[in-house]
């Protein structure tokens, strides 16, 4: 019946309001952390999370059972510094075919120099080249 009302109502060119009873439920009131390693945003144009998932495609999301990943930046500035004795660092993000494509990193100037693709960071070792 629910369907030949639809149906006569758009053969006649007449406007159908249909009625939804789905009850949405609304997120706690303390907001959720960017992620659970780094509280904040770490872009200015990012939006922060609870307010990224507005609109008419997250109206039934719940954002707390969502996925809520390790921020990347964070956990690779707790990695290591690599000492490296000469004055070119090799990077392939380790793992061979799972890593990047090789790249040589230029360590003449002092401090460290990160991988521009995995975000590794290499430093050339003190006193090299001075053993005469």
């Amino acid at each position: 019946m629910f369907k030949q009302a639809i149906s006569r109502a758009a053969t006649r060119g007449r406007s159908v309001r249909l009625s939804s009873s789905i009850a949405t439920t609304q997120s706690s009131s303390t907001p959720a952390p960017q992620s659970p390693n780094l509280p904040s945003t770490w872009s200015t144009s990012q939006r922060p999370r609870p307010t990224a998932n507005d609109g008419p495609r997250f109206e039934q999301t719940s954002v707390e059972y969502q996925p809520n990943a390790l921020s990347a930046m964070e956990l690779i500035s707790r990695e290591p510094i690599r000492l490296v004795d000469g004055r070119k660092a090799v990077c392939d993000g380790g793992g061979g075919a799972l890593g990047h494509p090789k790249i040589f990193i230029n360590l003449d100037k002092p401090g460290p120099k990160p991988c521009g693709y995995c975000g590794l960071r290499f430093e050339q070792a003190p006193h090299h080249g001075h053993d005469h």
